[in-house]
């Protein structure tokens, strides 16, 4: 009998992957983390990155900002990945880096008037028109707003627990009263939906690794389930089942950006700047900073002292001089 060929150990990439799983980071940073690993391979010709050290390193992520103008978040994003990779997969730590740093431009959030959001929110319809509520009254996120779980609902408290948001931390937000009546409605036909997919055989949804294994039947059950599941299910790219996701970030994303333009809008808005709204008018209001702070889950005040800078820029903070003459 011929003995069997010895096992291949497994190909960098691919050990990329392995460690983020152990660590149990989002599907988002582990292709995060693998694209660039292959992109700092491929930049040095193909060469195995236990033969280069910090000098490559530094080289990689300085033409990321000098000959590729990245973003400073793209360029961070990238130095972490790297980081990780001789870190936790190659087990040889980096030294201090002496990278030519992206600049980070200070610019002012984007925020609509009240009139503003109304007018977005008008032209939306259905489960988006819902969504864009929900971001706009909660100050959440859009992929918070998409992860949200039934349990997650409280509407004997009138709040929302948003779960590993920004940070890996847990924070409360309003539950807004307009939105009740809308959110029964929508957890009746997601309740309807679940129901069949149990029928169907299936009616699992994702969850974290440590709850996965600590509560095997947990994934079924109602509380788990997601308050904007997608209409169809889809093929988990890590464990192959087949499952009903939330909507999709992007797509959902496109269809307020949309209904920016429909409402003849011409400020850079999107999902993202209904969040803002809401800050900008909680403030505006007399809401006190650090309770927007909680709301928010700014880990500093300075980042939500931004948005009294908004306030004080333009017609409503300054009188312009061709109105005192």
């Amino acid at each position: 009998m011929n003995p069997l060929p010895p096992a291949q150990p497994p190909k960098l990439l691919d050990r990329v992957r392995h460690a983020c799983r152990v660590r149990h980071y989002s599907i988002r940073t582990e292709d995060a983390y693998h694209d660039w690993a292959e992109r700092f391979i491929r930049f040095h010709g193909i060469r195995h990155p236990d033969t280069m050290r910090e000098p490559e390193v530094n080289a990689f992520l300085t033409h990321l900002a000098v000959e590729r103008n990245v973003t400073a978040s793209t360029q961070n994003q990238a130095m972490c990945a790297l980081l990780f990779l001789y870190g936790a997969v190659l087990g040889k730590p980096l030294d201090e880096l002496k990278v030519v740093r992206a600049t980070r431009p200070k610019r002012l959030p984007v925020v609509l008037t009240r009139d503003e959001v109304r007018a977005v929110l008008g032209r939306l319809e259905g489960t988006h028109a819902l969504i864009g509520r929900v971001l706009y009254g909660t100050g959440m996120r859009l992929l918070e707003c998409l992860r949200l779980r039934v349990k997650d609902v409280d509407f004997g408290l009138n709040q929302i627990t948003i779960r590993e948001g920004k940070g890996a931390k847990d924070r409360l937000t309003v539950l807004p009263a307009l939105v009740v009546p809308a959110l029964h409605e929508q957890l009746a036909a997601v309740r309807a939906l679940h129901r069949d997919d149990l029928a169907a055989g299936f009616g699992r949804v994702y969850l974290p690794a440590a709850l996965a294994v600590k509560y095997p039947g947990a994934a079924a059950e109602w509380a788990w389930q997601y308050v904007f599941p997608s209409a169809k299910r889809s093929t988990d790219p890590r464990s192959g089942a087949e499952r009903r996701h939330h909507l999709n970030e992007n797509a959902v994303g496109r269809v307020i950006t949309d209904a920016v333009r429909a409402a003849g809008i011409t400020k850079h808005a999107s999902a993202h700047t209904l969040r803002h709204s809401f800050a900008t008018h909680l403030i505006e209001g007399g809401t006190d900073i650090r309770t927007v702070q909680e709301l928010l889950g700014h880990e500093s005040v300075e980042t939500t002292m931004i948005y009294t800078h908004v306030l004080g820029k333009g017609g409503r903070g300054v009188t312009s001089p061709l109105d005192s003459m």
